[in-house]
């Protein structure tokens, strides 16, 4: 569901979300009884899809089932109630979450374990009872008693109808894997030849507010006059600019911290020359895939393969701060957010020591 405004005065705060008229998926099933293939199937393409966007966001919904699935007029589904949802942040240094909850029936067996789960797996076993529903009309697990409902889903205790063909039960029976390692992940999912009839990619929207002009301009001089000029140190940056980019000044950093959003844009400051920084940057950006072009103190980055959004580029600038300190600014100009909060974290480990830190634990 798309969020279009947040509104906030004294005493509360008013969510602005997206009207979704048709009802719940889950009235659908209970009023018109079981789906045919083919119609839970093209719901189905469009669970996957959502979810996956979700998770290439960072995010983990952690409560995945029919009431929770929204219609619009269209028949679009939309998905909604991320109130126990997880940010990547949250995941310990296990590299797993640790939140029991959920609803009983739809909740994976690593949950009800209590032992650390990966969010990503265990929508997955969500999306599966989801799509078990959607054909069946019933829940592949259930039971008044919770004890007994547990170890029915520990060992994915259930039987499939007649009427589901073997392509579906192929499918559900590799999702409804109750062990998470060696459970069908999304990638694998999006390959299944049940999944892959009638579906369609989804398209996605590249209207990022991302401004280029500053640094199309230098590259578009470049190319088009035979005499550039080579410019001897980095653009100063003034105060008032300084501070609309410190973390401490900036409002939209304030929401991030606490969200969990992965950014498109970061920075870091370091004490080297600029000359020396540039190097290292093109140094650091090459053994990841990445063709550079540089001109003065402005460096574009493009990868060499396609990713979830296309390819991913970065466009880079040093700035100077003071005689001896610059600070080095990168935007995400195409690609996908995530893709690029991963290529982000590796380009750093190889520019630690030009990276100029500071003990911020006061």
């Amino acid at each position: 569901m798309k969020l279009h405004q947040v509104i906030a005065s004294k005493t509360k705060i008013y969510i602005v979300l997206e009207f979704v008229d048709g009802g719940e998926l889950y009235d659908k099933i209970h009023n018109g009884g079981i789906l045919k293939e083919d119609e839970a199937r093209r719901y189905f393409h469009q669970l996957i899809d959502a979810v996956d966007y979700c998770h290439s966001r960072g995010v983990y919904h952690r409560d995945l089932k029919p009431e929770n699935l929204l219609l619009d007029s269209s028949g679009v589904l939309k998905v909604s109630d991320f109130g126990l949802s997880a940010f990547a942040p949250q995941i310990r240094e296990d590299g797993l979450l640790h939140t029991a909850c959920g609803t009983p029936n739809y909740v994976a067996p690593e949950v009800l374990n209590d032992k650390g789960y990966d969010g990503t797996i265990s929508d997955v076993w969500s999306c599966g009872v989801i799509l078990f529903v959607l054909i069946a009309g019933y829940l592949p697990f259930d039971d008044q008693n919770i004890t007994i409902l547990h170890k029915k889903i520990s060992k994915a205790d259930y039987s499939f109808p007649a009427w589901f063909s073997s392509a579906a039960k192929k499918l559900i029976a590799r999702i409804l894997d109750p062990n998470p390692l060696t459970r069908i992940t999304i990638p694998q999912i999006l390959s299944d030849e049940w999944f892959k009839k009638g579906y369609k990619p989804p398209s996605f929207e590249h209207g990022e507010d991302v401004s280029l002009d500053d640094i199309d301009a230098v590259f578009n001089n470049s190319e088009e006059h035979l005499v550039t000029e080579k410019k001897e140190k980095p653009e100063s940056m003034n105060a008032f600019e300084l501070i609309s980019r410190a973390q401490g000044f900036n409002l939209g950093n304030l929401f991030e911290k606490y969200m969990g959003l992965v950014k498109r844009e970061t920075r870091f400051t370091s004490q080297r020359p600029p000359d020396e920084i540039i190097s290292r940057l093109e140094e650091a950006a090459k053994p990841l895939g990445f063709n550079v072009r540089k001109h003065n103190y402005k460096m574009k980055l493009q990868g060499d393969k396609s990713g979830r959004k296309g390819h991913l580029s970065v466009a880079t600038e040093v700035f100077e701060i003071a005689p001896s300190l610059h600070m080095v600014e990168l935007r995400k100009t195409g690609g996908d957010t995530l893709e690029f909060h991963k290529f982000y974290k590796n380009f750093s480990s190889g520019l630690k020591d030009i990276i100029w830190t500071t003990d911020t634990s006061s």
